[in-house]
């Protein structure tokens, strides 16, 4: 689902621009192979890619997903919300809900396992992100910065550099993140 929707937004974009390959793998960072296999829907992308892409077509990753918010109300059941990304051994990122880009937010739904680290490249300058931490300890690192938020607790950081979430305790690990970024 993630997949097709990805494939057709790029080649949308693309055709919408009269934008060459080149062109968009100079703006996103990434190989001509890798964009050609996402735009033939071959591709498994990280959500650092579909982020980069994102940020590269002014819109969100809401909107890539079909799921953004428009005007109005709108509900999104639990079929219609995407995993975005599996740990090897368990663990689960979903983007639970999202607004239509260039100003964006989206609400994420993590779960990590012990010793689980997800690392990922800087957003757009000026990207924020919210986290509240429902159950255990995370361990956020952004750039050389360090820390480590218990369950019930919250925290506020720009993530425009690299940055990682690890489960540092025992047991697992949930917590909310919502980012706030301006694509264009």
């Amino acid at each position: 689902m993630v997949n097709d929707a990805l494939s057709a937004a790029v080649r949308q974009y693309r055709n919408h621009k009269k934008m060459s390959l080149d062109e968009l793998l100079r703006q996103v960072g990434v190989s001509k192979g890798m964009l050609v296999e996402i735009e033939a829907c071959r591709a498994n992308p990280s959500i650092a890619l579909l982020c980069r892409l994102a940020s590269a077509m002014g819109v969100s990753v809401a909107d890539i997903v079909n799921m953004a918010s428009r005007p109005g109300m709108r509900i999104i059941s639990a079929e219609g919300i995407p995993c975005l990304w599996h740990g090897e051994h368990g663990g689960s990122a979903r983007l639970l809900v999202g607004t239509s880009g260039p100003d964006m937010v989206e609400l994420w739904e993590w779960k990590m396992y012990p010793g689980k680290t997800f690392e990922t490249a800087g957003h757009a300058p000026g990207t924020n992100k919210l986290l509240h931490v429902v159950q255990g300890s995370l361990h956020l690192r952004v750039g050389e910065e360090s820390v480590v938020i218990t369950e019930d607790c919250s925290a506020i950081t720009r993530t425009d550099e690299p940055h990682s979430y690890a489960c540092s305790g025992s047991g697992s690990l949930v917590f909310t993140m919502t980012v706030s970024e301006r694509t264009r």
